[in-house]
């Protein structure tokens, strides 16, 4: 077996009958991560000595003849936000890194692990989630795999990273307002980020708790079907959790689409973004044959909102380490990394009556959105405006006008994230270029549409996530 470019439910599916065991599936995945690692910079945290004895035990439980789970011997790993029993949780940061031990895994984490995945360490990202292209001044930046040059984007930048280069198949990854998506589309992979409150935020490291979703990134849209459906469930530990009951999405991916009204985002989604990112969504849209427009109202007044609260939440949750301290008391403030802590800064001087109209607005521009979708099931935008910038790289031409990109590549996620609808990035490789996405976008609790399409799209070959090895060099093969 290619354990490089093998996906999740092929693995398990090779682990259960016997085909390969546990063991060499996670020894494999361990080697890839030694000689592979440094040209990518993903993983924080190697978990090898446990991931060998979790893997040990699912060869057990299948020579007992009984059932290991439906992940059976999967490697993952997670953004370094989740928690791992016996292990410091770092957010990204220095300052954690003096934290205790987290005394048992997140859900998610423990979800996964009960369906037989084997966990293989924790991921970099930007810190405390505060950004879109993951150069940690603490940690360093994590490189895409399509050009090492270049962002692998952010904040969950080491998860997207890891499954392009077939470090590991599946990852976890944090959402507040595109942290998935965005990497997700820079370095080809599929990226999830399912209704807000739908899976369980319990033992992650929030950043904006009104905004934040977890979600898993793979290679195919089986595997996100299948982590999905694992992750599923109520959580008392988390009190935003949903008790709606799991709708399992992985038997519903070969169903016919003709019935699925789909519509692409028009007016703020084809502005200032390159023709090639506009091109990506007329190529899904073309496949499917769709050729229906919407508008979503106020988009842009939607994530000038978005901005305020998530800064705002940010500041708050960290004031104590921002605030400059008299002794016997230390400051943390210049322990922060420079771009996080200036923008918790000015979070923290947004004044509260800007905060209250951008909850307010919040509500009613959820109601509108609810009457798009009630013409409309899924609808297409871009993921990012561009493919993957330069590391390092401040400033990029859009319509003639120079920005800066670490904000702008959140330009066509945060309206989405603003009011927590569950959205797929689909990832669109082009010919002699960077990968590019398209997400995906229904009305809450409507993620089995979203995947049926993206089937689909897969089936017809449109949408794809193929492992890159070019950016190897011969030593590290």
């Amino acid at each position: 077996m290619n354990f490089d470019s093998a996906d999740a439910i092929t693995i398990s599916t090779a682990v259960r009958e016997g085909k390969v065991s546990a063991v060499e599936v996670t020894k494999a995945a361990l080697a890839r991560i030694a000689t592979r690692n440094h040209l990518f910079n993903c993983f924080t945290t190697i978990t090898a000595e446990t991931a060998l004895t979790d893997a040990a035990l699912i060869d057990r439980e299948i020579a007992q003849g009984n059932h290991p789970g439906v992940l059976a011997g999967v490697p993952f790993a997670v953004k370094n936000l989740f928690d791992i029993a016996g292990f410091t949780t770092l957010a990204g940061s220095k300052i954690n890194a003096v934290n205790p031990e987290a005394t048992q895994d997140a859900t998610a984490v423990a979800k996964l692990k009960q369906a037989g995945a084997v966990l293989l360490g924790a991921l970099n990202m930007d810190e405390y989630a505060y950004g879109f292209v993951t150069e940690n001044s603490h940690y360093g930046a994590t490189h895409n795999p399509h050009d090492l040059q270049r962002v692998a984007g952010g904040s969950s930048g080491g998860s997207a990273a890891a499954v392009a280069a077939g470090l590991v198949p599946l990852t976890l990854g944090s959402d507040t307002n595109g942290s998935i998506r965005v990497p997700a589309a820079l370095c080809g992979v599929f990226g999830f980020k399912p209704t807000y409150g739908r899976l369980s935020r319990a033992g992650v490291a929030l950043f904006s708790s009104s905004f934040d979703h977890i979600g898993p990134f793979t290679r195919s849209v089986q595997d996100i079907a299948m982590v999905f459906d694992v992750l599923q469930g109520e959580d008392d530990r988390d009190p935003i959790c949903t008790k709606r009951p799991p709708e399992l999405c992985l038997p519903q991916l070969k169903q016919d689409i003709s019935d699925i009204r789909i519509a692409i985002a028009a007016d703020y989604f084809t502005k200032g973004a390159e023709p090639a990112a506009l091109a990506a969504v007329q190529k899904v849209a073309d496949a499917i044959e769709v050729t229906e427009y919407v508008i979503i109202p106020e988009a842009d007044r939607a994530r000038a909102a978005a901005f305020v609260i998530t800064a705002s939440e940010g500041a708050n949750l960290h004031l104590d380490k921002l605030r400059r301290q008299s002794p016997p008391k230390v400051s943390r403030l210049e322990d922060f990394d420079f771009a996080t802590r200036d923008r918790f800064l000015a979070g923290a001087l947004i004044p509260s009556s800007w905060y209250l109209q951008a909850q307010r607005f919040r509500r009613w521009y959820r109601d509108r959105v609810r009457e798009v979708f009630q013409n409309v099931d899924v609808i297409l935008a871009p993921t990012t405006p561009i493919s993957a910038p330069l590391i390092g790289q401040q400033t990029m031409i859009l319509d003639g006008e120079e920005i800066l990109v670490r904000p702008h590549l959140g330009l066509f996620t945060q309206p989405l994230s603003f009011i927590g609808l569950p959205v797929l990035s689909v990832p669109i490789q082009c010919q002699n270029a960077l990968p590019l996405g398209v997400q995906l976008i229904a009305a809450p609790y409507n993620e089995a549409l979203i995947l049926r399409v993206a089937a689909a799209l897969e089936a017809k070959g449109v949408v794809s996530a193929p492992v890159i090895l070019n950016a190897l060099n011969s030593e590290a093969v």
